[in-house]
């Protein structure tokens, strides 16, 4: 648990024990940030050091096929064959936006993995893509270039100072539905109408 400093607030003291891995962050919808304005963060990791996650609903113009052809692998032979090829890569946030990161399900077993959740982990390395190139990755997946961070302490004054709603992770808002649907549905998730919220942050 995250240790507190003397004199902290009750609402301080509630967000600096939060642990929102496998959460999703959500934009208030009157975030004007050009980076993070609108989005929906998958939270892979949350503790005392800070956080991190991948934005899951910003797509850059790079497929995945493209992505796969800067690297120098194939999908199966011809990437444009491949039913993956021809999905968009997300921008998964400014950190280290010169690599790529990958969200799976399930979890599966890689070299350089974090495991999230039961179901949900998060790659950094090789050989997830070249599963992907034979055919054999994970059902469910996300390819990024870059993540989110924050330090220690950062992201929990950001949420008190109302950037940002918490909710859940819900894997088909995160891997099935299409990319422009996924804020409203994450949003659903809390029971709001983004239209109807002003300035007034909460979190489940």
């Amino acid at each position: 648990m995250i240790k507190l400093r003397v004199g902290a607030s009750k609402d301080e003291r509630a967000a600096q024990s939060l642990d929102l891995s496998n959460h999703f962050l959500i934009a208030m919808p009157n975030m004007m940030d050009p980076i993070f304005g609108g989005t929906v963060i998958y939270i892979c990791e949350h503790n005392a050091r800070g956080a991190m996650g991948v934005v899951i609903n910003r797509a850059t113009d790079m497929t995945v096929a493209d992505l796969f052809d800067r690297i120098d692998l194939q999908l199966e032979i011809i990437p444009n064959s491949h039913p993956m090829g021809q999905h968009p890569v997300l921008f998964g946030g400014p950190v280290q936006s010169d690599r790529g990161f990958i969200l799976h399900a399930p979890a599966g077993s890689y070299s350089s993995t974090l495991k999230v959740s039961d179901e949900v982990s998060f790659t950094t390395s090789r050989d997830i893509l070249e599963s992907l190139a034979a055919g054999e990755a994970p059902q469910r997946l996300l390819l990024s270039i870059g993540y989110s961070g924050w330090g220690a302490g950062q992201l929990e004054q950001e949420i008190l100072s109302n950037g940002w709603l918490t909710a859940p992770a819900d894997l088909g808002v995160m891997f099935d539905l299409p990319i422009e649907e996924r804020f409203d549905a994450a949003m659903k998730l809390l029971g709001f109408d983004p239209l109807m919220l002003a300035s007034v942050a909460g979190h489940a």
